[in-house]
């Protein structure tokens, strides 16, 4: 039962926080907007929270794959935008887990905060990947 009120609030803070990047890079099938809370117990990515008195402010996931850690959320609840939450999770990952020595993140590739938060982290753009007509994620990584 407590995984599913905490996948409550994670759901709710990822739908208002993807809704802002659907906006921005125009696409709106952004797959953690269809997530469920089902979804989001059984996947199997690590997930740590950002809390602010006792709110839940941001979140970020991944996976790691041999000695690579895969990002694949970074949500940060639009009422906190702007206040270092997404630089303080991406740089507590990047030291959580032992014998890492890369760590790759996908963004849409108009996202610019998102762009900006990476590249003043350290991360180096790896290449572009078209997803439809009208779409296309940029892929970082980082060495460690």
């Amino acid at each position: 039962m407590k995984y599913k009120e905490t996948a409550k609030q994670v759901l709710k803070l990822q739908l208002a926080s993807y809704k802002v990047e659907a906006k921005i890079i125009g696409f709106y099938d952004i797959p953690p907007l269809k997530d469920k809370i089902e979804s989001l117990i059984e996947c199997d990515e690590i997930f740590y929270g950002y809390m602010i008195n006792d709110v839940l402010a941001g979140i970020i996931s991944y996976k790691t794959i041999e000695n690579v850690i895969d990002i694949h959320r970074v949500a940060i609840h639009p009422d906190f935008f702007r206040m270092g939450i997404a630089g303080k999770l991406v740089c507590f990952v990047e030291g959580v887990e032992n014998g890492i020595n890369k760590i790759v993140v996908c963004t849409g590739q108009k996202n610019l905060p998102a762009i900006n938060l990476y590249l003043k982290n350290g991360y180096q753009k790896i290449k572009d990947i078209k997803i439809s007509k009208d779409v296309c994620l940029t892929k970082f990584e980082k060495t460690i």
